[in-house]
């Protein structure tokens, strides 16, 4: 019981800084490492394994900052999925390298990393969070059908909205228009009202129509 309230409590931080992120942008990745890692160090309820984990995340972080050798990052994080592949940790380090993979152009081996998240971490939001990712790598690589079917992954209602509107930017580079609009439309449905993205969203669609 003791071991189900400590993950949902990773969980719960995890979904906080995720928030704090809002578009999901590659780049914002390494900042919300930053902000999970202090987050989760503070609070006095891990389990000696999750402080492990979260102490090589820390490493993993400087060294990125520090612009070290990606080679001295990959092997912290083979080390990191190899003793703690369940770890909310894990799979944020997972993803922040999938991001550095991404931004350098290495598109297949970022796909190799979220692919390692969504079959190791079963968490809602974890698994929303590369599924969309991975959608927009396939994207890149022209995988269309393999990008729409990562983009079918069910999710929370709260990350329809952006799964969506990344359905509707593979379509756009299918030149499906009418598909597009639908899911950009069908994204602008359930997005609040105060939602940052609303107008971009709706000028994607207007350049539709």
């Amino acid at each position: 019981m003791a071991a189900h309230l400590e993950e949902q409590q990773e969980l719960d931080n995890f979904k906080y800084f995720w928030k704090k992120t809002g578009r999901w942008i590659f780049a914002l990745l390494i900042v919300a490492a930053l902000g999970y890692l202090g987050y989760t160090i503070y609070q006095g309820q891990k389990t000696s394994k999750d402080q492990e984990a979260a102490a090589v995340l820390a490493q993993m972080v400087e060294k990125a900052q520090q612009k070290t050798d990606p080679k001295a990052i990959n092997a912290d994080l083979a080390e990191l999925q190899k003793n703690y592949p369940d770890s909310i940790s894990t799979a944020q380090a997972t993803l922040m390298v999938a991001a550095t993979e991404f931004d350098a152009g290495r598109y297949d081996v970022a796909e190799g990393h979220l692919n390692w998240v969504l079959k190791n971490q079963n968490a809602p939001l974890v698994q929303a969070l590369a599924a969309q990712r991975l959608g927009v790598v396939l994207l890149q690589q022209k995988k269309y059908d393999a990008a729409i079917n990562a983009l079918n992954t069910q999710v929370e209602a709260d990350f329809e909205p952006l799964m969506l509107e990344t359905k509707g930017d593979v379509y756009v580079a299918q030149n499906k228009t009418k598909e597009a609009v639908q899911s950009y439309e069908a994204a602008l449905s359930k997005m609040p009202q105060t939602a940052v993205g609303r107008e971009l969203l709706q000028m994607k669609i207007d350049s539709l129509k």
